[in-house]
């Protein structure tokens, strides 16, 4: 009919690609399928040939490079390596609207707030029950023992067997057999037959968007900064090589670093001199102090040697004291006595000597004394008045040191008191004695009688 020819016109028919025949083969080399027709290889073309796809390796033909994926929009989905085995279900942060809040999205209508029903609140509380429940399931069946040996054994199995091919000639002329099928008892001792392996990790997560900036003409200074010097180590040189210095000291890399100082060692060297400076000025204290104890102790000796010398001598401890004295000032600088009033210059010869000394009767001239009486001195120690002053109190000695008990207020007192006891002494006392120091009584042996009676009841009990 008319289609038939109308399409028989339109339809092309390809041509079959054959082989060059023999003779025309230079620099001919078979690429596909059809090159072979539907023989083999050729012999005399020295290639890799792989005739009706026989010898090739099919799985190193799928190559590792990721398909072209495309968004709704039309847009390359760039991100699709980022979740390269991954599930779908698994969110991963791999675009810039990523990072704008939920909120500020334009392609985010409306984001409800409300509160969720008790419907959604028990199927939500629901699956995370059973979720939790299958990781637990799978921690405890993951530790429970994989096969558990039963110590007992299975009962045997007995099975008919009927073979296929019958006749006297065939199976010792039975038409069946029975079968016992025993298990077979496991060695305790025999070694695991299979090997555990670890099964490799899984991949892990997706790495973190790294936004980069525009890309900008990089400068001299900043290609310098990134050239990383080759690694040159101070121990190892295999291949013998001569390596400068300066590609040295580039490679340690103390020409990048800035080199600092922490201000702990200061403090340290200053602590630890501080420390040293004390160490030395103790042992130098001690010494000194050691030096004045002996030096004192010295002087305490001498002193006490001169004393007993004195004493022994019979010199007075006033001429000694003075002789201390003069030799204190002797050794004072003459603004000082001046300045104390200590510095009296000589006016004339005679003020060398005492004129109290002169013009006085007494002496061994005059008569000192008469040999017959044994009077050593001449007058009294004290006079008449102090004597007497030794025992009276004085007035208006004692005001201030004893609150007021001077002889006038006493005797004030004694005048207005109204009972007499005041005037009253004691029994026993001596009211004669007015002058003169206390006087003291012998004390009896036993005023009381004690030792005679002690006596007498030691006789009385003989």
């Amino acid at each position: 009919n008319q289609f038939e020819r109308k399409f028989d016109e339109l339809t092309v028919t390809k041509q079959k690609e054959l082989p060059p025949p023999y003779g025309k083969r230079v620099g001919w080399k078979p690429r596909s399928l059809d090159d072979f027709g539907d023989g083999g290889a050729f012999p005399e073309i020295h290639i890799a040939q792989y005739p009706l796809e026989m010898g090739r390796n099919k799985t190193g033909t799928s190559g590792g490079a990721l398909p072209l994926q495309v968004d709704a929009e039309g847009n390359i989905r760039y991100d699709a390596i980022a979740r390269q085995g991954h599930a779908e279900s698994r969110i991963v942060h791999s675009q810039f609207k990523d990072l704008v809040p939920v909120n500020q999205r334009s392609d985010i209508e409306q984001i409800t707030l409300d509160r969720p029903s008790e419907e959604e609140v028990k199927e939500t509380t629901e699956k995370t029950r059973e979720a939790l429940e299958k990781i637990v399931q799978g921690k405890i069946k993951a530790a429970q023992p994989k096969n558990v040996k039963n110590d007992k054994p299975s009962e045997p199995t007995y099975i008919r067997y009927t073979p296929g091919q019958q006749g006297e000639a065939y199976n010792s002329g039975a038409t069946q057999r029975i079968i016992r099928m025993v298990e077979m008892p496991v060695d305790p001792m025999e070694p695991p037959k299979f090997k555990h392996k670890k099964i490799p990790r899984g991949p892990p997560s997706p790495p973190a968007p790294v936004l980069h900036s525009p890309p900008r003409k990089v400068s001299a200074k900043e290609q310098q900064e990134w050239v990383i010097p080759p690694c040159i180590s101070n121990w190892k040189n295999a291949k013998g090589y001569t390596i400068p210095l300066d590609k040295r000291l580039a490679a340690d890399g103390r020409g990048l670093q800035e080199v600092t100082i922490n201000d702990n060692f200061a403090k340290l060297s200053e602590a630890l001199f501080t420390a040293d400076r004390h160490a030395r000025e103790e042992p130098e204290k001690k010494g000194d102090y050691v030096v004045r104890l002996i030096d004192k102790v010295h002087k305490y000796h001498i002193n006490y040697n001169n004393l007993v010398t004195t004493v022994r001598a019979g010199i007075s401890s006033t001429t000694l004291n003075a002789s201390e004295s003069d030799s204190d000032e002797q050794n004072r600088d003459i603004s000082e006595k001046i300045a104390l009033g200590l510095a009296k210059p000589t006016l004339s010869k005679d003020s060398l000597y005492d004129s109290r000394l002169f013009n006085q009767s007494e002496g061994l001239s005059s008569g000192f004394k008469d040999d017959e009486v044994y009077d050593l001195y001449d007058k009294p120690l004290f006079a008449s008045s102090s004597s007497t002053s030794i025992y009276n109190p004085k007035k208006n000695y004692d005001t201030d040191q004893y609150g007021g008990g001077d002889e006038e207020s006493i005797n004030r007192m004694l005048s207005v008191d109204r009972f007499g006891i005041a005037s009253k002494g004691f029994q026993g006392a001596d009211k004669s004695r007015v002058h003169g120091p206390v006087e003291f009584e012998k004390e009896e042996a036993d005023p009381f009688g004690f030792n005679q009676f002690l006596d007498d009841a030691k006789k009385g009990s003989k």
